[in-house]
């Protein structure tokens, strides 16, 4: 799984000691996130229904048990990245399989851009002037790297089929 640019040693270092910082509140600080990603694109919004349960604001949404727990889990793959910033191959099948399950619920490839600037968004709110230029540089390229593997899920079951 490359990036075309592959991780230097001393942005795999940035990015472990700025998620040493984040990790520690991973529901407070996905909340972050996601509140962003729905102030920068409110149609993500009717992709998270459950139980057929469609929310009448991102507020309701932040707030439901479910949608807490879908945190977690992005959390939890935003850490399975960074553990394994020196094989990021070994998350290559499960990113593929994460991308295919993220299509199947209606997300669009063009979306991923908008968790980006919302993760960049969290890291900045948490790091304070911590988040430079650099961190940011770190993270987009991994963030990347993590995209690019999902991709390959929409790649192997095209819209439409």
């Amino acid at each position: 799984m490359e990036s075309g640019m592959p991780l230097t040693g001393g942005q795999r270092a940035l990015i472990r000691e700025s998620w040493r910082r984040v990790s520690g509140s991973p529901e407070q600080h996905g909340l972050v996130l996601f509140t962003r990603m729905f102030e920068l694109d409110p149609d993500l919004l009717p992709l998270f229904q459950y139980n057929c349960k469609q929310f009448a604001s991102p507020q309701e949404c932040l707030s439901a048990p479910e949608f807490l727990d879908h945190i977690r889990k992005v959390m939890l793959v935003i850490d399975a990245a960074v553990s394994h910033l020196e094989n990021l191959s070994c998350l290559e099948e499960y990113l593929c399989n994460l991308g295919k399950k993220h299509q199947a619920v209606g997300v669009k490839i063009e979306s991923f851009s908008t968790v980006g600037e919302s993760l960049l968004y969290m890291l900045e709110k948490c790091l304070g002037t911590a988040f430079n230029p650099e961190v940011q540089e770190a993270w987009s390229k991994l963030y990347s790297t993590v995209v690019k593997a999902m991709r390959r899920g929409w790649d192997t079951h095209p819209e439409g089929d």
